[in-house]
């Protein structure tokens, strides 16, 4: 049995303690339905269907995510941060979504140890991302250099030695550990690879893990540095039902280890209906400045700009969202960010006056239920401003973000031994059978 570190025993203490209030919960209401499925449902990718159970996170449409509980105004306002700094620390997001307490600053210094210590990549992880042709998008790049480090997966090599069921978790926590650890690294590599003439930076042990990948990215700014904590806890998790949490959480259900989930989960975000958004976002704002002769435009201008937009068949990337009611309190965090360290930038203004154009429009229209912006809408603009214009690795620093919800998510699954995922499919002419009341579901 691999030793426990002290977060990791008393992981184990809530899995046990929650494990037995899910045996309990079963036993006493397991035959309760939750939920009527419509045929429109069915076919509509199971839009608004509760079938999953995400601990770490529950989008609220009112209030935006809460993790375990906490909305993001509080999570800024009460997990630990470096001396003098002024956002959070995604170590104490991840310690709150694994144990479902508030940490101290000793538990967050705890995880920034413990993932420096294990933050080394092996060589044969950057020799394959090197076969790559330089122009390989960096989506690719990173999805291909996690499968390359699944030749370090604890669980996967003790569970071809044997090992009890009960005993899937440990292991299964020390290859999230271990990846959540690696994956600035090689995030990092493949940015200054792709963009920087393939000259890297050594990482700086001193540092905490968002301030040591923005330090390896190139940008040694304590405010970039900030951002990057910021973000890093803002992307974390999103529920269980998104595509790439969804994804890891399925893959994962077959036992196959975190870095062939979370692999799977990546090629997922790359999804233009997914992750690619936050570049979509960019490139259309960029656009609108070119079209309109550069500069700051007016909003009556972006509002003509907007209704072309919409006449085009076209959508206003950034807005609508297929859960909240209110501006995204992601989008919110990253305004109040940007008011405080860059609020004079241009691009950063045009973000804000689109917000204050496109919902009235979107609702005197009726094009979308919620027509207010949401985290994509606003992050592009502050990596630009720092130097970070290359918008195909935005998804990247999404996906290093989006592993700490999903691996803490993964571990959660193992501790309560949650079984493979199978949902039953019907075909159409079953479909039509039953709805013209040939058959009953008999299910």
């Amino acid at each position: 049995m691999i030793d426990m570190d002290y977060i990791k025993e008393r992981f184990k203490a809530k899995a046990d303690e929650l494990g037995a209030d899910v045996k309990d919960l079963l036993k006493q209401h397991g035959s309760k339905k939750l939920d009527e499925v419509t045929v429109a449902q069915t076919y509509q990718g199971m839009r608004g269907v509760t079938g999953l159970v995400s601990e770490t996170s529950l989008l609220d449409p009112n209030d935006g995510i809460r993790f375990r509980g906490y909305s993001i105004p509080e999570l800024r306002e009460k997990l630990p941060r470096v001396p003098d700094g002024s956002e959070p620390l995604p170590e104490g997001l991840f310690y709150l979504m694994l144990i479902g307490e508030l940490p101290e600053e000793k538990d967050a210094q705890h995880l920034s140890n413990v993932w420096g210590r294990r933050s080394q990549v092996p060589r044969h992880v950057f020799n394959t991302i090197d076969k790559l042709p330089p122009d390989t998008h960096p989506m690719t790049q990173f999805g291909i250099g996690i499968m390359a480090m699944q030749t370090e997966s604890v669980f996967a090599k003790a569970y071809s030695d044997g090992i009890n069921k009960k005993e899937y978790w440990s292991y299964m926590y020390e290859d999230a550990m271990n990846l959540i650890a690696r994956l600035p690294r090689l995030a990092a590599y493949i940015y200054r690879r792709k963009y920087k003439g393939n000259v890297h930076i050594e990482p700086d042990a001193s540092l905490d893990w968002a301030g040591n990948f923005a330090h390896m990215l190139g940008y040694d700014d304590d405010s970039f540095r900030a951002l990057m904590r910021l973000y890093m806890t803002i992307h974390a998790d999103h529920e269980g039902g998104n595509v790439s949490a969804h994804t890891v959480h399925l893959v994962g259900s077959a036992l196959s280890d975190p870095y062939l989930a979370f692999a799977s989960g990546m090629n997922g975000l790359a999804g233009p209906l997914h992750g690619l958004a936050n570049q979509e976002v960019i490139r259309w704002i960029q656009q609108l400045r070119e079209e309109l002769g550069g500069g700051l435009p007016n909003k009556a201008e972006i509002e003509k700009y907007v209704r072309k937009t919409l006449d085009e068949g076209k959508v206003v990337p950034g807005y609508g969202h297929a859960v909240l009611r209110k501006t995204d309190p992601r989008f919110t965090a990253q305004m109040e960010f940007a008011k405080k360290h860059l609020p004079d930038d241009e691009l950063v203004n045009i973000v804000w006056r689109v917000y204050e154009v496109v919902p009235p429009i979107l609702q005197e229209l009726g094009k979308v239920k919620n027509p207010w912006p949401n985290v994509d809408a606003h992050s592009g603009a502050l990596l630009v401003h720092y130097g970070l214009v290359e918008y195909e690795f935005y998804t990247v620093l999404f996906g290093v973000s989006r592993a700490l919800g999903v691996l803490a998510s993964l571990c959660w699954d193992r501790a309560l031994a949650l079984p493979i995922e199978r949902p039953k499919s019907v075909t159409t002419r079953w479909m039509k059978d039953f709805v013209s009341g040939k058959i009953e579901t008999g299910f």
